[in-house]
């Protein structure tokens, strides 16, 4: 009764203090709801399927720069793992929260939560498309796979101005990746109920619901490490105090972006399905061919323009 009291109290509007707590009201709740499983549904699947969406979010994280600093008079990078096939990574894990999406619609023996996953795992494959081929450019660009040595390979110039047509594809892209309105097709709550997780409850709707807003931040840092730099910006505090200054840049223009996905969400409508694969795979997939055919050219004929990879001469 106090965790319901909480959540009706402060009204629609998540602000100050009110919000906070109705926000922690909701993650309890979740904790002590009933955990449902369909009668006919297939029980293994049904409970891996939330873990096989939640896991992948969370390994993303291993390869995120999230700023430098000195330790011991050496340079450090505040990064768990700093891979270099960092972006080869992320593409991999991106691909498995695909699989977790179909496994729950399917396990869940419903024709509705079936047909939101059929259509969710359609648009998250179309528009993977685009977003390969942006970041193909920006690996071209940089001339490594890892999200250190992208963000070292932007000098005074962020890669946003040569690379603008494959940030704009990849801020598309990642729109519709993370389920934002105006494509949200894959929950669609108007037409589907809540689409693949319709008949989930308790924590597992949690953690496809956490899934969900957790691929955000990882979007908004892929954009923040492949084309804005990274945690680069004026060091203002001085040698001793970089670690606090990068992460002051990265974090600031990572949420900004936040801020970006979360105002789509409430700003925009939704698009027919077909409207939504037909942008995907008519306008945007090409657009995205052409500009890596532009970034390889401007890379092999050194043009100055595309000069952060340098490739040694013949």
């Amino acid at each position: 009764k106090v965790l319901g009291w909480i959540q009706i109290r402060p009204g629609p509007n998540r602000v100050g203090p009110w919000g906070l707590l109705q926000t922690v009201a909701d993650a309890l709740k979740l904790l002590f709801k009933e955990d449902i499983i369909p009668m006919n549904a297939d029980k293994p699947m049904f409970v891996l399927a939330p873990a096989l969406v939640f896991v992948p979010t969370l390994m993303a994280f291993v390869v995120i720069p999230f700023g430098v600093g000195f330790v011991n008079s050496r340079l450090h990078y505040i990064v768990l793992q700093d891979l270099n096939i960092g972006l080869l990574y992320l593409m991999a894990l991106s691909a498995l929260g695909i699989i977790g999406i179909i496994v729950g619609g399917w396990a869940s023996n419903n024709k509705y939560s079936l047909l939101g996953a059929m259509r969710s795992v359609a648009q998250l494959i179309s528009y993977e498309v685009p977003m390969v081929l942006a970041l193909i450019s920006v690996a071209l660009f940089a001339g490594s796979l890892s999200l250190v040595e992208i963000v070292q390979a932007q000098g005074s110039t962020p890669a946003i101005w040569p690379l603008l047509p494959a940030f704009i594809i990849f801020l598309i892209a990642g729109v519709a990746e993370t389920n934002r309105c105006p494509f949200d097709i894959p929950e669609a709550e108007s037409e589907l109920v809540a689409g693949y997780h319709t008949e989930y409850s308790g924590m597992k709707f949690a953690l496809f619901f956490l899934a969900e807003y957790i691929n955000i931040f990882i979007v908004s840092a892929l954009i923040t490490v492949c084309f804005l730099g990274g945690w680069k910006g004026p060091m203002f505090l001085g040698e001793s105090w970089l670690w606090l200054t990068s992460m002051f840049w990265f974090f600031a223009k990572l949420s900004l972006f936040i801020f970006a996905f979360i105002w789509f969400r409430g700003t925009f409508p939704r698009l027919r399905v077909d409207q939504m694969m037909a942008f995907a795979w008519k306008f945007l997939l090409p657009l995205s061919v052409l500009q890596l055919m532009v970034v390889g050219w401007g890379i092999v004929y050194r043009n100055p323009w595309f000069s952060a990879n340098r490739i040694p001469s013949l």
